[in-house]
């Protein structure tokens, strides 16, 4: 059946014309019951919404930004996976753009979106971020939902996992499997929220199993690979090196593993590491990787369920939309034995 309209729904239900354009567009002003009534009747007729001439009426673009520093990290790609997942299901389309951790592009980006040629953004922050104005502004004229690194100081919804007990689990894990001297390794800059909430889980697990400051050190390593493997081969070889690691970014797994492979450090009996990673690869590393999991899909979704939601619902306080989802603890060969 071709040639369905809006007008054609709402005759064969008995409803208004704005009230079956709003059920298709999940207004918060209408009831659920009436949503599911018009949503199977459209499926059942293959009733398609002109996306264009609608977004034309609403003065929408019906098109949302996603920022994120990198997608060679295996969250931020599942991350995105989740977002899709939801704007697609709701009509929208993603424009996903990279900052790749530079805070002068991320400035860029958000000064280039203010003028309308999307509906809003999810984003998460660079390592660079340091400064808020750019967020702020944009913030004014377009809603932001912020997911895994955050700024504290915009007023809006952000989705996050529970960095601190994360930091806190790895290390009481590594405590528990015998380790004494525990290094936490972490990107050179520490303005992200993240980082630093995973290093204050790590300090309380010292002190909570009475290890001192000297019994754990905390790392930043340079941010280019071959840079980063000679630092922790650095670590490795000195007089005093760490028996645990915890490991705040997964893209330093890579460099831990050869600079054992080079130095004959045996993982686990004289090395147990614990990485912040999403990577499906962990089971196949020699051995496999005790991961910190993070619930990335599950972020993405929730924070494009956030944003369309304030874009329905103008009224909508988006800081009490916030959600803090937890991540898992699974234990494999690294640290096992």
């Amino acid at each position: 059946m071709s040639g369905i309209t809006i007008k054609l729904l709402a005759e064969k239900l008995n409803l208004s014309t704005a009230t079956i354009s709003k059920a298709l567009g999940d207004s918060h002003e209408i009831s659920d019951a009436t949503k599911q009534r018009v949503l199977n009747l459209a499926r059942e007729l293959n009733y398609v919404p002109n996306a264009y001439a609608g977004s034309l009426r609403r003065n929408v673009s019906k098109t949302i930004a996603v920022l994120v520093p990198e997608v060679a990290d295996s969250f931020f790609s599942l991350a995105l996976n989740g977002i899709e997942e939801v704007a697609l299901a709701k009509g929208y389309h993603t424009l996903i753009y990279l900052t790749h951790e530079k805070l002068e592009r991320e400035q860029a980006i958000l000064k280039a979106l203010a003028g309308g040629r999307v509906d809003g953004a999810i984003m998460s922050v660079t390592a660079e971020t340091n400064i808020y104005d750019h967020i702020q502004e944009f913030n004014r004229q377009l809603p932001v939902v912020f997911f895994d690194r955050v700024c504290e100081e915009i007023d809006t919804a952000k989705i996050t996992t529970d960095d601190y007990q994360c930091g806190y689990n790895a290390t009481q894990h590594l405590i528990e499997a015998g380790c004494r001297k525990i290094a936490i390794l972490s990107i050179p800059n520490n303005n992200l929220s993240i980082i630093c909430e995973r290093i204050k889980g790590f300090k309380a697990a010292l002190a909570d199993n009475g290890l001192n400051a000297e019994d754990g050190d905390i790392l930043y390593c340079p941010e280019e690979p071959g840079d980063s493997y000679n630092f922790i081969k650095e670590i490795m070889f000195s007089g005093n090196p760490p028996d645990g690691i915890v490991a705040t970014v997964e893209k330093l797994t890579t460099d831990i593993y050869l600079v054992s492979q080079q130095l004959g450090i045996n993982i686990p009996k004289q090395l147990k590491v614990v990485c912040f990673s999403n990577q499906a690869s962990v089971n196949i590393l020699t051995p496999s990787l005790t991961t910190i999991t993070q619930p990335a899909f599950e972020m993405g979704k929730a924070a494009a369920t956030v944003l369309l939601k304030s874009l329905r619902n103008n009224e909508l306080i988006m800081k009490e939309e916030s959600m803090v989802i937890p991540s898992i603890l699974m234990a494999r060969g690294s640290s096992v034995g």
